[in-house]
């Protein structure tokens, strides 16, 4: 048997053909993919391409403590229907007052709107509500940003919420799960270290690959798949 470090996939593409080939029984319920930017486009286009699905951006920002914003107490998640997700516990101690919350809100969703004018300038986000939604990144890490966004989905009421991700270690799989109905992930190596190390092929996406996909994704004559990936793996 390889060992985990030796499974990887060829790149974004690649990963998410096979995402796209163990999702296919949802594929009737005319699902809605949602990528996390930026890596989380790539193979999120593979995905909604192998379920002739809808697809759209799904814009966190973390919100950070006064004076240590790399500690994230919470994030604002858009969509139709934007939602704010909280650590109350961690407010109530650190005295954080409405006010500046609102502020930092109020800057993370001006930063989203610059974002959603970047890639999808001519389009509003997809409602969520009543549809079977699934959640798609390149992989995760501590699975902090995506609890977030996951909570802030289940706000609007999707019929379905999927998490759908080509790796990540299995205590942030197992953190997960209570915030969703189902995760699909190909590859839960022993010895985690990081995204990355699980692509041979792993480059930073640049603003005009996205805006390229977003643009093909939603084009009526966009191309269906012709084949299924060249390699599987099982879901969990």
């Amino acid at each position: 048997m390889p060992s985990d470090r030796s499974i990887v996939f060829r790149n974004r593409q690649e990963a998410g053909r096979a995402l796209g080939a163990t999702l296919l029984p949802l594929a009737s319920a005319h699902p809605l993919v949602l990528a996390l930017p930026r890596g989380g486009v790539p193979v999120a286009f593979e995905v909604a391409r192998a379920l002739d699905a809808d697809m759209d951006l799904l814009f966190v920002r973390k919100i950070g403590s006064p004076g240590q914003e790399e500690y994230g107490f919470g994030a604002v998640v858009d969509g139709a229907d934007p939602q704010i997700v909280l650590d109350d516990a961690y407010v109530r101690v650190s005295g954080i007052s409405a006010e500046t919350i609102q502020d930092i809100v109020n800057r993370q969703c001006a930063e989203i709107d610059r974002q959603r004018r970047l890639y999808t300038p001519d389009r509003q986000p997809v409602p969520v509500t009543g549809r079977v939604v699934i959640v798609v990144d390149d992989g995760i890490a501590t699975g902090g940003t995506m609890r977030a966004a996951l909570r802030a989905l289940r706000k609007n009421h999707p019929a379905r919420l999927v998490l759908a991700v080509p790796v990540a270690p299995s205590d942030s799989v197992a953190t997960l799960r209570p915030e969703c109905d189902q995760i699909v992930c190909l590859l839960q190596p022993q010895s985690f270290f990081a995204v990355g190390a699980h692509y041979q092929d792993f480059p930073q996406v640049e603003d005009a690959e996205i805006i390229r996909l977003l643009a093909q994704a939603h084009s009526p004559h966009r191309n269906r798949p012709t084949g299924e990936a060249s390699r599987h793996f099982d879901a969990i």
